[in-house]
This record gives C-alpha cells, sequence and structure tokens, in this order.
C-alpha cells in the first residue's frame, strides 16, 4: 500500500466524544454506541505536500483535534470485532480541524456536524504507519501542541470505544474498503485556534506533523 493511501481513500469516518476524560470532565454518560460521522475526502492533506490549515471566512476559529488514523486494508461489511483488525492496513496520525461554533449551535437542534467537519484542510494526515512500527495500537501516547504549549496528551487506551468496536460498528451500516480512514476520536483538551498559530501533533516519538494555521483568501 502506498504511504499516500489518502489518495485513494473514499470515506472518512469519524468518533466523537471517544476519550474517557471527555467523560470525566462533563460528567457525561457513556454513549451507548459510537458517535459517528464523515468528513469530505476534499478535506484530506498530507504532510508532506502541504504546512497549511486554512481558516474559512465563515469561521473566526478552528479547533485543533489530534487523533489515530485507522486505514481499512481491504473489503469488509459486518465484521465481528473479534476479526476487525485482520481488516487494518496501518495507521496515520490525523487532525480533525473543526468549526466548533457550528457544532455548538448544531449539536442542540440535533442538526448535521458536516459542514462544521467538512471543510478544506480539515483533515491533515501523516504517512502510512505500517501495523510493525506501531505493535500496541491500543495503548499509544496521542499529543497535540499550540504554539510550543502541550494542550492534550492521552493514550489510545483511554478511548471509551475500541479500534475492533468502531470497525464492527461502522461495517454494520456500510462497506468499508480499502483506504477508507477511521478517526477514533480526540482526547481531552482540545480548543480554539486562529490565524498565526502553530500546531505541533504526534503519536507517540514514531510521526509528527506541524502546520501553521492561516485565514483564508
Amino acid at each position: 500500500m502506498s504511504q499516500n493511501f489518502f489518495k485513494s481513500t473514499r470515506k472518512i469516518i469519524g468518533a466523537g466524544v471517544n476519550y474517557k476524560e471527555i467523560l470525566r470532565a462533563t460528567n457525561g454518560a457513556k454513549p451507548e454506541n459510537p458517535v459517528i460521522f464523515f468528513k469530505p475526502i476534499s478535506s484530506l492533506i498530507s504532510s508532506n505536500d502541504e504546512d497549511t490549515i486554512k481558516v474559512p471566512k465563515v469561521f473566526g476559529a478552528i479547533n485543533y483535534e489530534a487523533e489515530l488514523g485507522v486505514v481499512i486494508g481491504k473489503r469488509c461489511k459486518n465484521v465481528a470485532p473479534d476479526q476487525a483488525m485482520s481488516y487494518v492496513a496501518g495507521y496515520c496520525l490525523a487532525l480533525d480541524m473543526t468549526g466548533m461554533d457550528f457544532i455548538m449551535d448544531a449539536r442542540p437542534k440535533g442538526l448535521p456536524w458536516c459542514l462544521g467537519k467538512g471543510f478544506d484542510t480539515s483533515t491533515p494526515v501523516s504517512r502510512l504507519i505500517h501495523p510493525e512500527e506501531l505493535e500496541d495500537p491500543t495503548n499509544v501516547r496521542v499529543w497535540c501542541k499550540v504554539n510550543e504549549q502541550m494542550k492534550q496528551d492521552d493514550s489510545t487506551s483511554n478511548l471509551i470505544f475500541t479500534i475492533p468496536e468502531l470497525i464492527a460498528f461502522s461495517s454494520k451500516y456500510m462497506t468499508l474498503e480499502e483506504n477508507d480512514l477511521i478517526l477514533t476520536g480526540t482526547p481531552a483538551g482540545a480548543g480554539p485556534v486562529k490565524h498565526g498559530d502553530v500546531v505541533e501533533c504526534g503519536l507517540g516519538d514514531i510521526v509528527q506533523m506541524k502546520f501553521h494555521i492561516k485565514d483564508e483568501e
């Protein structure tokens, strides 16, 4: 599989509210099922090709959300959780950039999140990380800095719904295809960035990304 897997990705599936610390901080109840949303393919950018995340004119600021991404390796449907990892081709570091003001307005109204999640440059991804590089995806550090200040720092051991559970649940509703990308959720600490800020993030010491935030022209 090419390191530029994202060039043939057909679906980006995101999981919201999927770290235990977020529930503790908000006194929230565990969701009955994963909170799933979609992002368009046009939102994808590679850390190799692009170092700028653009704030759309319709948003005053956007939120950073560092995540472990899971890359599907082969077509699957109705996958059992105990078989789900056999469909994983690899992983990536991802940022799920979000127009949070839009989301906060849409959420209580029961409206879709897509316009707050789908703007151009809102899904930066790293190179493909092969499974042998990430021996234990269930316990990898996810961190994010803004202007060199640590903002997010947690482990995937604290996911509410695990990688196999996310794959199995999503595959009940749709066929997952090669190079589809599942974003597993972001740790507590996500917050706004604006023009002039610099966002750095990583998966442990395996891979890092750095992006400059600029207003859309």
